[in-house]
């Protein structure tokens, strides 16, 4: 294949799989990933600032900013689900049928 040439491949629709990571530590990420996603729009859609999403979550402003830029590498997928239930909005885990 020439420097030229591009070679596109179809996303698994879990980019973290695509990315090379094992199947079950994949699964993790990728929950992760959409836990801090729809916890940074809670947040955004509550219009709380940064110092009060801290004090609500129990946790430093600087905790809020890593969530807010999607850093997360930086939080486990227990804190998140912890962080939810603060928020009143507990989280769930489904299996796929």
């Amino acid at each position: 294949m020439s420097a030229r040439e591009k070679k596109i491949t179809s996303s698994s629709g879990n980019v973290f799989l695509d990315l090379g990571f094992d199947e079950a530590e994949s699964q993790v990420m990728a929950l992760r990933a959409d836990l801090m996603a729809q916890l940074a729009r809670q947040i955004k859609s509550r219009r709380l600032t940064q110092v009060e999403a801290a004090e609500l979550l129990g946790v430093s402003q600087s905790r809020v900013s890593d969530l807010a830029r999607g850093k997360f590498e930086k939080f486990s997928l227990d804190m998140l689900v912890q962080f939810a239930a603060r928020l009143g909005k507990p989280a769930r885990i489904q299996l796929a049928k």
